[in-house]
């Protein structure tokens, strides 16, 4: 966390990042290391199937085949390293507003915008003083510092979780109160899902935020609610 006159930056701890950059490639080295010792033994097992591949490895000569698997594995892991780079959340919280960045994409909203901060279960949610949800983010940060630094800077925390909570429904195919393409969207996204299409899944949120529905999900299940002025 670094503070200054008008602004506290949140990011994960530059040691923490560190340690991912040193350990993936390690692991995936290890990973694809562990692969190729066990390739000899699987190809000996005539009722296992995929033989081919473990094959292939075993009858590459050494050291070309221990070398290959520690540098390929090295290269996986570092390529994940990158991604969970790309993923990590940070903030600058002013008195001014707030901007959230995620892999090299940002989100600013004016301090007046803000009528609630708070996170649920791992996501981090800001509301609009109209109700209207701004943005709902996956965090890796400390919910103590986050708390903290909105606090500081004069936000309305809600300690208890979304005020908002109650006006969640489950959906189900072909809700009548909501629009077709609203249901169809909320299909989209039951399907990405369930196959874990991660920025699918992003992508229809922000098309039903459009539409005016506001989405989360509990162990896949998905809970809509619309603003409160559509309610009226």
């Amino acid at each position: 966390m670094t503070r200054t006159s008008s602004s506290t930056v949140l990011a994960l701890a530059p040691g923490w990042r560190v340690l991912g950059w040193l350990l993936c490639p390690l692991l995936g080295a290890a990973l694809l290391w562990g692969l190729k010792l066990a390739a000899g033994w699987v190809s000996t097992l005539a009722w296992f199937p995929f033989q081919g591949p473990f094959r292939l490895v075993e009858s590459i000569p050494e050291p070309a085949a221990t070398l290959g698997a520690l540098g390929l594995g090295a290269v996986a892991g570092l390529g994940l390293a990158l991604l969970g780079e790309l993923d990590l959340l940070s903030l600058d919280i002013g008195a001014s507003g707030v901007e959230l960045r995620r892999g090299g994409k940002s989100q600013r909203f004016d301090r007046g915008e803000v009528g609630a901060v708070f996170f649920d279960g791992g996501k981090l949610v800001l509301l609009g003083t109209g109700g209207d949800e701004l943005a709902r983010e996956s965090s890796d940060l400390s919910k103590a510092r986050v708390r903290a630094a909105f606090e500081d800077h004069g936000y309305p925390w809600h300690a208890d979780g979304d005020p908002y909570r109650e006006d969640y429904r489950l959906w189900v195919e072909g809700t009548p109160e909501l629009s077709d393409r609203a249901n169809a969207l909320l299909r989209a996204r039951k399907e990405a899902l369930a196959k874990d299409q991660g920025d699918e899944v992003k992508e229809l949120r922000r098309e039903l935020v459009k539409a005016g529905v506001f989405v989360r999900e509990e162990k896949k299940r998905q809970y809509w609610r619309t603003s409160p002025d559509r309610q009226r």
